[in-house]
């Protein structure tokens, strides 16, 4: 039986549980074994700069983040289910990777 593994990428936290809630919606009014969300490490992104243009002046700093939270979705394949969910609006800059697995 294949199984689809769904890698969900993104900035906000928020929006990453909002699809991934209605990913799960799906899979349990088609009745489909699911398995997540996973929350994986947040990976963390950091930029430190000179505040100055040049080199005259205090030494200060300006340090800038930004995090990618990541989640894991496992679910049984099935026809009716994935085409639900290729039919999720995903707003921009969330990253959806969907992986077909022999299990």
């Amino acid at each position: 039986m294949q199984r689809a593994r769904i890698k969900l990428s993104g900035t906000d936290q928020k929006v990453l549980d909002e699809i991934s809630r209605q990913i799960k919606e799906i899979a349990v009014r088609t009745g489909v074994k699911v398995s997540g969300p996973i929350p994986l490490p947040t990976k963390k992104l950091k930029v430190t700069t000179r505040k100055a243009p040049d080199g005259e002046g205090t030494m200060t700093w300006e340090r800038w983040e930004m995090r990618i939270h990541k989640r894991v979705v496992d679910l049984g394949v099935d026809e009716r289910a994935m085409r639900q969910i290729m039919r999720i609006h995903v707003p921009e800059g969330i990253n959806i990777e969907i992986e077909l697995r022999e299990k």
